[in-house]
């Protein structure tokens, strides 16, 4: 049995962490922790979890960690390189699921991120949480950063595709509407009922910090520098993220080639599935699922590629789950289905 711990597991990530790991097989979550709501019972911030889930959360001290075998760091970015040095030294594997660990350049962190990365010491160790790309290096990794949620949906659309040549690496548009639960648990006026209720607007154009890890990661996969315009999108619905990827074909090819060499590609992963259908985000909602359609557009010599992913699951503490059942030698699918 694994033993584990949640550090921020007041917001929705860790919350949606907690709903998984309560009942996977394999894992007792022994500690949750959240220094805004330290002292209340998780049922009374959940009421969801009545009779499932008898924790309190708890102030983050070492000595409260002993005998952990992971911990899942579900804090916004910029806290949880605060955190980890201080895990390092208690727990044995650590899984972030902020930003903090994505990039390995500072540079380009302290660009898109807004602030200075504290423990650079510790990101040539971080392993990209991936596991379609990175299932090995996972597996033996230490502390394993989480991808972030838009870039899930955009590199498993668009990841095929640019390793096999088939598309240009650059000028590649990529458009994502996102449920409202991908902005965190926080009040805020913009993220009211009333702002969002019957509304759509787009956000951070041109500068969201998922860019550089959307580019960084594709170019790494594919072996050639990638260039990517991505524009965000709040839409409102709760959950979900629904990514339609344009790039430049730099060959001749059929949709139904793509479908099978798409099939192909993600055969030995379990959680992408190729559809021939448009996707929708209510076929992958509270699942661990990526969803991909594909459509070839011969006017303009487009490949079009569209993604589905939970947000919060796929985008988040699911993903996190999958790559803690890599890391402990678990049946990658367990507690997912």
């Amino acid at each position: 049995m694994v033993n584990a711990a949640i550090i921020g597991a007041s917001g929705y990530s860790g919350a949606e962490l907690l709903r998984i790991l309560s009942i996977h097989p394999g894992v007792h979550v022994r500690k949750v922790t959240a220094s805004s709501s330290a002292g209340q019972r998780v049922d009374a911030l959940y009421p969801a979890f009545a009779g499932r889930c008898d924790l309190a959360y708890d102030e983050l001290v070492p000595s409260g960690l002993d005998g952990i075998d992971v911990a899942f760091v579900a804090l916004p970015s910029g806290e949880a390189m605060k955190v980890v040095p201080v895990l390092k030294q208690k727990v044995a594997r650590i899984i972030d699921l902020g930003g903090d660990f994505r990039l390995r350049s500072t540079e380009l962190y302290e660009k898109y991120y807004k602030r200075p990365h504290t423990v650079p010491e510790l990101l040539p160790e971080a392993v990209y949480g991936l596991p379609e790309i990175n299932r090995e290096r996972i597996a033996s990794a230490a502390l394993v950063a989480n991808p972030g949620c838009f870039p899930t949906g955009a590199i498993l659309a668009l990841l095929p595709a640019l390793k096999h040549g088939i598309v240009s690496a650059g000028g590649i548009v990529i458009n994502s509407l996102s449920g409202v639960s991908g902005a965190g648990r926080s009040a805020s006026v913009e993220m009211s009922f009333s702002e969002l209720n019957e509304n759509a607007r787009a956000y951070r154009v041109g500068t969201h910090q998922h860019i550089p890890e959307i580019e960084t990661v594709l170019a790494g996969a594919s072996g050639a520098p990638v260039t990517v315009s991505f524009v965000p999108h709040l839409i409102p619905v709760t959950r979900g993220i629904y990514t339609t990827a344009h790039a430049g074909l730099a060959v001749t090819v059929s949709a139904a080639e793509l479908l099978t060499l798409y099939g192909e590609f993600y055969a030995s992963h379990p959680f992408v599935r190729i559809t021939r259908q448009v996707p929708q985000l209510l076929a992958v909602t509270r699942t661990n699922y990526c969803d991909i359609g594909i459509a070839v557009e011969t006017r303009t010599n487009q490949l079009i590629v569209m993604s589905v992913i939970d947000n919060l699951v796929k985008g988040a503490a699911g993903q996190a789950v999958q790559n803690m059942n890599l890391m402990f030698g678990l049946p990658e699918e367990t507690g997912l289905q």
